[in-house]
This record gives structure tokens, sequence and C-alpha cells, in this order.
């Protein structure tokens, strides 16, 4: 389960170092592809959405009801989540603004995709950092099994769904460094 957590992460800090380079393009005064931008945006609003949030609600569940000062760590990390989905929201409909050729700010747009970049990677820390060990040392090997049992489809079939929905995106990820190599 925990290895399974990890690779889910490193997937992610990969997804977000596409983004951190089209970043960069935006730093350089450079107009980045932004339908790859919008591939981005719409498969980590999904994957949260279909994996993130029950990964939370479950684990957090589970660790209460063997440390219940976990509270404090899963309704921070529940409200950190709240509020990087809402950039990430608001992020998605600038991007729908730019692909109508809408005026949006490109300074402003990089400035909030950077803070949305900087809070997700500190909210994978966190829970790398902080709920991960607190799983490994509070669950047992049938206690992990029951949640990842509980959980919806993993990481693989959500990369062989982007493989499929967005080559262009599978390509930049695949290239990607991987963090935990």
């Amino acid at each position: 389960m925990l290895t399974q957590l990890r690779q889910d992460h490193a997937n992610m800090a990969r997804l977000l170092h596409v983004l951190a380079i089209k970043h960069k393009t935006l730093d350089h005064g450079e107009r980045p592809d932004f339908h790859l931008v919008r591939e981005v945006v719409d498969y980590i609003l999904d994957y949260m959405t279909g994996f993130t949030v029950p990964l939370e609600r479950i684990c957090s569940e589970q660790l209460l009801t063997k440390v219940p000062e976990a509270n404090t760590l899963g309704c921070r990390l529940a409200e950190d989540y709240q509020a990087l989905n809402e950039r990430l929201a608001r992020l998605s409909q600038d991007i729908d603004m730019i692909l109508m050729d809408a005026v949006v700010p490109m300074d402003r747009f990089a400035d909030d995709l950077k803070a949305y970049l900087d809070a997700h990677r500190a909210y994978l820390r966190a829970e790398r950092e902080e709920l991960f060990p607190l799983m490994r040392e509070y669950l047992d090997e049938e206690e992990m099994q029951v949640l990842a049992d509980s959980l919806p489809e993993g990481a693989q079939a959500e990369l062989e769904r982007l493989q499929e929905a967005y080559p262009e995106l599978y390509t930049e990820f695949r290239n990607a460094p991987s963090p935990l190599a």
C-alpha cells in the first residue's frame, strides 16, 4: 500500500514537473502550449477527485480508530486539499479564457501557476512526511490491505487512461525526471 502511494506521489511529482516546465516558459516571456497545460490540469483535477479524496477519507477514518491525534493532521490535510483544489480550479478557468483568446494577464497567470505548484508540492511533502509515517507505525498489514481494497482503481489504470486520452501529455510525463530515481 505505501509503495503504491509513493509511486502515486512520484507520478504526481512528474506531472507537476511538466507544469513547472510550462511555468518556466512563461517566465521567459514565451507562450507555452496551453492545450497541454489544459490536459495536465484536467488530468490532475480528475485524479484528485477520483483518487486523492477517497484516499484521504479512508486513511483518516482508519487512523482515527488508532490515533485520535491524527484528527488534527487529517483536518489540516483536508483544508490544504480544499485550498489546492480551489487554486487548480481557478487555473482551469484562466486556461479556458486563454484558449478562447480572452485577455488574461500572463504575469498573474504565471504567479498563480507558481503558487499552485508550490502548494501542491507542500501538500505531497506533508503526506509523505506526516501521514505515511503514521500509517506505517499504526496500521498493520491487514489494515493496510483493507485500505488498499477500499481505494478506487489505482495509479496504473490512471496512467493507462492518461496514455490513451492525452498522448502528448503522456510523452511529456514519460520524459519528466522521476523523483524516485
